[in-house]
C-alpha cells in the first residue's frame, strides 16, 4: 500500500499534518462547497464522508477516544449549549447590536435555503456533521495542537491540557473569531472547552462535550425553526 507508507512518512516528517489537515479540509470545504452549485441533497453527505475519511486517515493513533469523565463532559456539554442561546432568550434583538453584527464579523442568516430546512435528509446530514465531525475536527485542531503549539512548536513535547496563559487565551480568542456574530458566547466556550481540556488532558472527554453541545443546537434549531445558529 505504497499510498500509506507515504501517508505515514508525512505525518512522521510533519506531525502537525495530522492535527491541522481535518480542520483545513473543513474550511475548505465550508468556502467552496456552495459555489459548486451541488444540489443540497448531494452536497450535504459528500462533505461529511469527505471530512470522515479525512478525519480517520489523520487521526493520531496515540489520542485515546474513550472518555474518562463522561458524565462530567455531558453535563459541561449542555450547559454551553444553554449558554449559547441564553442572550437571544433573554434579551429579543440582543444579536442585532452593531458588536456582533456587522461587515467585519457578518450578519445573521442561515447557510440553509428554505426548501433545505423542510428536507428530513438534508437535515439529517447536517446534523451529523455538526455532531459527529465538527468535534473531532474542532478539538483535534483548537485543543490538541494549537494549544501545544503555541507553547512550543515542536508541540508533541508539550502534554496534552498543558497550561500556559498566552497559549490559553488567543486559542480561546481565535476560537470565538471563528464563530461570526457569536463571538461573545464562542469566546466564553472557548475558555470552558479549553479549561476542561486543562482538568481532563483527554481530546476524547472534549470531543463528547463538543458533541454535546452540537447535538443539543442542533435539536433547538430544528424544532424551534432558529436556523440562523447554523451560518
Amino acid at each position: 500500500m505504497p499510498g500509506l507508507v507515504l501517508s505515514g512518512s508525512i505525518f512522521e516528517e510533519y506531525p502537525s499534518v495530522r492535527y491541522v489537515a481535518p480542520f483545513a479540509v473543513f474550511m475548505l470545504l465550508l468556502g467552496v462547497a456552495p459555489k459548486l452549485g451541488l444540489d443540497a441533497r448531494i452536497e450535504a453527505p459528500l462533505r461529511v464522508l469527505i471530512l470522515a475519511a479525512v478525519c480517520y486517515i489523520c487521526w493520531p493513533r496515540e489520542l485515546s477516544l474513550r472518555p474518562g469523565r463522561l458524565l462530567w463532559s455531558i453535563a459541561i456539554g449542555l450547559a454551553v449549549f444553554f449558554l449559547w442561546i441564553a442572550p437571544d432568550l433573554l434579551v429579543p434583538g440582543y444579536r442585532q447590536n452593531v458588536l456582533f453584527s456587522n461587515s467585519l464579523l457578518g450578519h445573521l442568516h442561515s447557510s440553509l435555503r428554505q426548501s433545505e430546512q423542510q428536507s428530513a435528509w438534508v437535515l439529517g446530514w447536517r446534523t451529523a456533521r455538526a455532531v459527529a465531525i465538527v468535534p473531532f475536527v474542532e478539538e483535534l485542531f483548537w485543543r490538541a495542537w494549537v494549544m501545544r503549539w503555541l507553547i512550543n512548536p515542536d508541540f508533541e513535547k508539550v502534554p496534552l491540557g498543558a497550561y500556559a496563559p498566552f497559549a490559553f487565551w488567543i486559542t480561546a480568542i481565535l476560537f470565538a473569531s471563528e464563530h461570526g456574530p457569536y463571538w461573545d458566547v464562542g469566546l466564553i466556550t472557548g475558555v470552558i472547552y479549553n479549561f476542561w481540556m486543562i482538568r481532563t488532558k483527554s481530546v476524547a472527554d472534549c470531543v463528547l462535550m463538543h458533541a454535546v453541545t452540537n447535538a443539543a443546537l442542533s435539536a433547538y434549531v430544528i424544532t424551534a425553526g432558529q436556523w440562523q445558529y447554523w451560518q
